[in-house]
């Protein structure tokens, strides 16, 4: 923890470090609740050299981002440390106990569960060492930046066009590479076919880079096919184990199984709200601090009504005047 403090309970503790986390832990401060935030230190963004469609914020880099936070939740009074949360286990009457990886212990009326999640990538030779430079996912992150290139797009296994009709928005040039997925339905194929995009039958065996950077895409064939930039479908995994041990319910979406929340990120689990890429494989960094926002104010209201009726219950009469 903080070097200031070896407090052990608290109010509220926030699981995870990210945008959502420290989001929420700004406005826990800022409503004077006793608030941990305990960071593992795994960012999905981390590959990432700058975020972007954030107002006011555009083309920050992630690490900077993070490191701005940490000091403003600090001058709120909000601790901050960095470990691993290996169980979360209800008390008795009310909330929880935490065990991190390293021994500790501690105790918090409320969780924030903003654990992320983690992308699986294509098993393709050479994507995962450029992961995040010319090899990408999302176009409203990335797009800008390689606008009007040579893109090729390895067709996700259960909405084969769908990532190579959303890029061709940012280029003319498109090419979408079945690999392992199924063929298009006669929709899509129309579709893509409206958008000018080139369709490759075929396994993608890797990809080719000369120079450090992309050149193309190597079929299992032999076959190289020109590119410049490559865009993937990963298979999104949430970090939801803790949730998933407490009984959170779930949901299937296309891009996996994650956990159901309400509108403020509450759980199904009383005393526990989740929020950012836990719950969704498409929250932003822009959207994953607008729920961790969320989920604060819903828990600080849901203490503070918590706190008042058990002084009604106790007999606390209110001030006459």
């Amino acid at each position: 923890m903080n070097a200031h403090s070896s407090r052990s309970e608290y109010d509220v503790v926030v699981i995870g470090g990210g945008a959502a986390g420290l989001s929420a832990a700004l406005v826990l401060g800022r409503a004077r609740r006793s608030t941990l935030v305990i960071d593992a230190g795994e960012p999905r963004n981390a590959p990432a050299a700058h975020m972007q469609g954030y107002l006011g914020l555009d083309g920050t880099s992630p690490a900077e981002l993070l490191a701005t936070g940490r000091e403003e939740i600090a001058a709120y009074g909000v601790d901050w440390t960095k470990g691993l949360v290996t169980a979360a286990t209800p008390e008795p009457d009310e909330g929880f106990a935490l065990d991190l990886a390293d021994g500790r212990r501690v105790r918090a009326r409320r969780l924030v569960v903003t654990t992320g999640l983690v992308d699986e990538l294509p098993d393709v030779a050479g994507v995962a060492e450029r992961w995040g430079r010319d090899v990408i996912h999302c176009p409203y992150c990335h797009g800008w930046e390689v606008r009007d290139r040579a893109f090729g797009v390895i067709a996700h296994p259960v909405m084969p066009a769908h990532q190579a009709l959303m890029v061709s928005q940012w280029s003319p040039d498109v090419t979408l590479f079945l690999h392992t997925a199924p063929e298009p339905s006669a929709e899509d194929t129309a579709r893509l076919a409206a958008a000018g995009v080139t369709v490759v039958t075929g396994e993608v065996a890797g990809i080719v880079a000369e120079d450090d950077r992309l050149t193309g895409v190597r079929m299992a064939d032999g076959r190289v096919v020109p590119r410049e930039v490559l865009f993937v479908g990963t298979r999104t995994v949430p970090r939801d184990g803790l949730l998933t041990a407490l009984g959170a319910e779930t949901h299937e979406t296309p891009f996996g199984r994650f956990v159901t929340v309400d509108e403020s990120g509450r759980t199904s689990v009383p005393g526990v709200w989740a929020a950012g890429n836990a719950v969704g494989a498409f929250e932003q960094v822009v959207n994953a601090a607008s729920g961790g926002y969320r989920a604060a104010a819903m828990i600080n209201g849901d203490l503070l009504m918590t706190d008042l009726d058990r002084r009604v219950a106790e007999g606390a009469g209110a001030r006459g005047v």
